[in-house]
């Protein structure tokens, strides 16, 4: 199977709403996460618009849409980005297109994109997303404890970055 992601272009909008509206892919992203029709394409054109300071990507199997990823900016002088809304639609899951995809992403970022510093967080009851971001080489930096409120409830976020020596 191969690979590859590219930047989102509004023709991808429905399958994004559809993939964040999934019920196996919504718990695990983050709660102020675009998910209407109108909020998702206003984050493809921002991408289009600042492509150095933010990005939606299409993740694609073999030509066909599986997933999506994405990053903002969060410091311009040190160069460093949040990744965010990792998801690989669940028909392609169990084959390892995220950690494909999150290597594509990684190099992108640092190599192209001229990033230093890559950061994100899982939240902590997400231990697939834990092991995956693992296996992918970021480096687990520490817990914020009772940092977000999902159903009701505090819960711990998870910590990691990446650097381009960590390649």
């Amino acid at each position: 199977m191969t690979i590859s992601i590219r930047r989102a272009d509004p023709g991808d909008v429905d399958f994004l709403v559809d993939l964040v509206a999934d019920d196996d892919v919504r718990p695990f992203l983050g709660r102020r996460s675009a998910f209407g029709r109108e909020e998702i394409l206003e984050e493809v054109e921002r991408s289009l618009a600042e492509p150095g300071a933010f990005g939606r990507f299409v993740i694609e199997a073999d030509g066909e849409r599986a997933g999506m990823m994405g990053f903002h900016l969060v410091n311009e002088r040190s160069r460093i980005a949040h990744l965010e809304r990792l998801a690989v639609h669940p028909a392609f899951r169990g084959r390892r297109v995220a950690d494909d995809a999150a290597r594509l992403f990684q190099r992108l970022l640092l190599e192209e994109l001229g990033f230093h510093r890559l950061e994100l967080e899982v939240y902590a009851f997400n231990e697939r997303a834990i092991a995956h971001t693992e296996r992918v080489g970021f480096v687990r930096e520490g817990v914020k404890r009772k940092a977000y409120l999902y159903d009701d409830e505090y819960v711990d976020s998870v910590l990691f970055s990446l650097l381009p020596d960590d390649l």
